[in-house]
C-alpha cells in the first residue's frame, strides 16, 4: 500500500484533533511557523496514536513564504523516498495550487484541503508523465545530464565555506539570489532535492548539513 502522508499547514490551518484520520493509513507531518511553540493537549493527544509515523517540523526564521518552501521540499524529498505515495496539504493558502498543477504534471498525485476532515477521502490519482516509445536512436543518445544550474549551486555553496546556510529557509533564500529570473517554489525544492540525492546537503528539519568536498 502506498503511503498517504498529510501535511499541515499550521499557520494557516490548526485542526484540533486528527480524530478523522486513522493510524496505519496515513503519515502525518505537523509544519509549525518559527513563533509556533504550542499545541493543544487533544491534538498532541492525536499526534501520539499515530507514533513514528507522525512529526513535527519545526521552521526556522520567519517569512512570508518560509512554511511553503518547507511544505513544497518535503514533498520532493518524501515522493522521491516512497514513489507512488499520495500528498494532502492542510491549508487554505491557494497558493499551493500552483505547485499541486506542477507536481501533477510529474506524475505525483497532491490535492489541498482547507479542512483536516476531508484528509481521510483518497487522492485522486493522476496520470503518469508520458514516456515517448524507445528506438534505436535514442538508445544511441547519452542521458541528459543534470541541471546545469546544480554546479552552480555546488561552486557558491563551495566558496562560501564557514558561513553557508544552516537552514532550510536561509539556503533557499541563497540559491534564489543566484538565478535571474528568481526561481519559482517547485524549481527551488526540485534543485534543493538534486543536492539532497547527490549527497551534497543532508536536511534534518529546518536544519542543513553540507558534504561538498
Amino acid at each position: 500500500m502506498k503511503p498517504h502522508f498529510v501535511l499541515v499547514d499550521f499557520e494557516n490551518v490548526q485542526p484540533k484533533s486528527l480524530a478523522s484520520l486513522q493510524g496505519g493509513q496515513h503519515q502525518v507531518r505537523v509544519f509549525l511557523g518559527a513563533s509556533q511553540t504550542k499545541i493543544s493537549l487533544e491534538l498532541a493527544q492525536s499526534l501520539q496514536a499515530f507514533g513514528p509515523d507522525a512529526k513535527y517540523v519545526q521552521v526556522s526564521g520567519n517569512g512570508s513564504n518560509a512554511l511553503d518552501f518547507h511544505i513544497a521540499f518535503y514533498i520532493g524529498r518524501l515522493s522521491a523516498q516512497h514513489p507512488g505515495a499520495t500528498f494532502t496539504i492542510i491549508s487554505k493558502d491557494t497558493g499551493f495550487d500552483p505547485l499541486i498543477r506542477h507536481l501533477a504534471g510529474k506524475g505525483i498525485a497532491c490535492r489541498r484541503s482547507a479542512s483536516i476532515g476531508d484528509a481521510g477521502k483518497a487522492v485522486p490519482p493522476v496520470k503518469a508523465p508520458s514516456v515517448p516509445k524507445r528506438t534505436a536512436a535514442r538508445e544511441a543518445v547519452r542521458q541528459a545530464p543534470p541541471d546545469p544550474r546544480l554546479a552552480v549551486v555546488v561552486e557558491n555553496l563551495g566558496n562560501m565555506k564557514s558561513n553557508r546556510p544552516r537552514t532550510v529557509k536561509t539556503l533557499g533564500a541563497s540559491v534564489r539570489s543566484w538565478f535571474k529570473p528568481a526561481l519559482d517554489d517547485a524549481a527551488l525544492a526540485a534543485l534543493l532535492e538534486q543536492l539532497a540525492k547527490a549527497g551534497r546537503i543532508k536536511v534534518d528539519g529546518s536544519k542543513v548539513s553540507y558534504a561538498l568536498g
